[in-house]
């Protein structure tokens, strides 16, 4: 018995490419399994106008011929006729949706190239209507060289217009026009379904005008970068400006608190251990929320309006250039906030070698437990002046040291996948969200969230690691006249450690710091904040004192290699924890560990040397 003509439907995901073949098969459908795959099969019998049957086949969501994932490689391989178990389709029915035609368009041109017989089904017009777009289907037809037909398939609108125009399709001898030449390079293929889209819109609203102009702005391949350096350059400017006077509440608060308990308390045990220990160290890095604060509103307004994706597509293209795939991004993203949901989130990677580079470089994104580090140094050593008018050096640098993060990623996952994670990288497509102002309700709910965690955090790991290491402080007593902070056994431990760290600019105070901030990173500041206490007593519980104890124990070569030891160390036992359970054993959280531990010692080296030669 002869087989049916086989026609396949093919589209981005969320194109309602689904809902038209519900349409044009009714209940005469299957679905199994590719030979070899988990991914499902949806097939089903059509009746053309000539009562010729056809098997129409739902092919899997797809973006572009370059396959990241499992369906695509079945959408691939069965358009090229390579997939096991499967013929090459007579012909093709590319579903693109209305509302989203320039995006659409990319893939629906590399399918025209292929030269099989082509119908479009301009779906979802209503929706395009209804947002104030109306196309013109008979230029998007003579462009494109292929049948247009406008359809709602939830409708059953233009049902019948595209069964009569696969009656004359399928069986054909020749296949309509296509181009000249199948275009290849991506970029080449998004400005041309650019150019097609704005030819075929009739008209549409000012809102949808606006948004392409912001888009011309914000993905231009020379503006787009700089916009996207400009916002976060604002972002860190105002992280110090706008934080001065909370942490100076904050501050007081601490003070006050720390002077009531002297005044109850008389001198002994207890009395150390909550002014020395908690007020000292917990309020060392309280003192910062503010700050974090600050970071995260500009994060969530960024991802609330729409622009954040735009930032990915952006960032797509730097990525590549290091064997990285775009869907990267999210869980690097996700790190600046803390690297432990960033690592959970590689998940969605589905190239393995992609996902354990992701997983690798993912501590070197400058998570907020760093902020309390870099701005208690920054404070200290940087001075507070004006670059120019309303540009401060000292926000100058805290987005040097984000930008030396991010860098630092990039080569770091350059190397990777040259040698340790060698492989190829594979492509990623994504669909621009439209821009809307950021609810304040949302927003507040996320400052709200972020606040939580690090308050929770303050008052449980880093409270009890602060408690913990007053202890190993303050005992045993030093004699009259010796510094308890070398006497005691966290001296003793840092002394030794201290032999190793030296030859890279570190003190003694430095080295005590390390070991309890592998806890948290920013229990390096609580460390620092307790030890001051314990061997000076006047008021060594605020972020002010500790800068001034900073400023006259430390030299300006020391706080700089100190700075680049925390843009690469992986000080959080959190991180080192979940990178284990995501790669299913030691071999790779140890390898991790080892690289960016060497890369912390070299980096804060050089950097120490090259300040100390220049006489900083």
């Amino acid at each position: 018995m002869e087989m049916p003509p086989l026609v396949a439907m093919v589209g981005n995901p969320n194109a309602g490419k689904s809902a038209l073949f519900n349409a044009l098969t009714g209940a005469r459908q299957k679905v199994g399994n590719y030979p070899g795959v988990t991914v499902e099969r949806h097939s089903g019998r059509l009746a053309l106008d000539d009562g010729r049957p056809v098997e129409l086949v739902d092919l899997p969501g797809a973006y572009s011929l370059e396959p990241s994932s499992p369906d695509e490689r079945v959408t691939r391989d069965v358009l090229l006729g390579a997939q096991s178990g499967e013929r090459r389709p007579d012909a093709l029915v590319v579903v693109l949706d209305a509302a989203n035609l320039d995006n659409h368009l990319r893939f629906a041109m590399q399918l025209i190239a292929l030269g099989l017989p082509v119908v479009i089904a301009l779906n979802m017009v209503d929706l395009a209507e209804r947002d104030g777009l109306v196309l013109d289907p008979t230029v998007l037809a003579r462009e494109l060289g292929v049948p247009v037909v406008p359809t709602v398939a939830v409708r059953r609108r233009g049902i019948d217009t595209l069964r009569a125009t696969l009656t004359g399709l399928v069986g054909t001898a020749a296949a309509p026009t296509a181009p000249a030449a199948p275009v290849e390079d991506i970029r080449t293929l998004q400005r041309r379904a650019r150019a097609l889209s704005k030819a075929a819109t009739v008209s549409e609203t000012p809102t949808r005008r606006w948004h392409h102009a912001l888009d011309s702005v914000a993905l231009h391949p020379v503006f787009g970068p700089i916009l996207l350096v400009a916002l976060l350059f604002v972002m860190f400017q105002a992280v110090f400006n706008w934080s001065e006077a909370p942490i100076g509440w904050i501050e007081d608060g601490f003070t006050a608190l720390e002077a009531a308990l002297k005044g109850m308390m008389p001198d002994g045990f207890l009395r150390s251990l909550l002014t020395d220990g908690v007020i000292a160290g917990v309020g060392a890095v309280l003192v910062f929320l503010p700050q974090i604060l600050i970071l995260f509103l500009f994060i969530l307004v960024l991802e609330a309006s729409g622009y954040m994706v735009r930032a990915a597509f952006l960032m797509d293209r730097m990525m590549a250039g290091v064997g990285l795939s775009g869907r990267a991004f999210i869980p690097l993203l996700s790190s600046f906030a803390c690297a432990v949901p960033g690592i959970m989130a590689t998940r969605t990677i589905e190239d393995e070698k992609d996902r354990l580079t992701t997983i690798l470089i993912a501590p070197l994104m400058t998570c907020s437990a760093r902020l309390p580090v870099y701005t208690i140094i920054i404070g200290a050593f940087i001075p507070a002046r004006q670059v120019v008018p309303f540009v401060g050096l000292q926000g100058l640098v805290l987005l040097g040291l984000y930008l030396m993060g991010i860098v630092g990623a990039f080569v770091a996952a350059l190397l990777l996948r040259r040698t340790v994670t060698k492989g190829e990288s594979s492509g990623f497509m994504m669909e621009m969200p439209k821009y809307q102002l950021p609810r304040l309700h949302d927003v507040a709910i996320g400052l709200w969230s972020r606040a939580a965690i690090f308050l929770k955090r303050a008052g449980t790991t880093i409270a009890l690691t602060t408690v913990v290491l007053w202890a190993l402080l303050s005992f045993p007593q030093a004699p009259a006249g010796q510094s308890q902070v070398e006497y005691s056994v966290a001296g003793r431990i840092a002394s030794g450690l201290e032999v190793i760290v030296r030859p890279i600019g570190f003190n003694h105070d430095i080295a005590l710091a390390l070991i309890p901030a592998m806890a948290a990173r920013e229990v390096a500041v609580a460390a620092i904040g307790t030890a001051y206490a314990i061997d000076d007593t006047e008021d060594a519980s605020g972020a002010k004192s500790l800068v001034d104890h900073l400023r006259g124990r430390w030299s300006l070569p020391t706080a700089l290699a100190f700075l680049m030891w925390f843009v690469f160390a992986p000080q959080c036992i959190s991180t080192i924890a979940v990178t284990r359970r995501e790669t299913n054993g030691w071999r790779w959280p140890v390898f991790m560990l080892a690289y960016l531990f060497v890369t912390a010692y070299v980096m804060a080296g050089i950097t120490f040397w090259l300040a100390t030669f220049a006489g900083l």
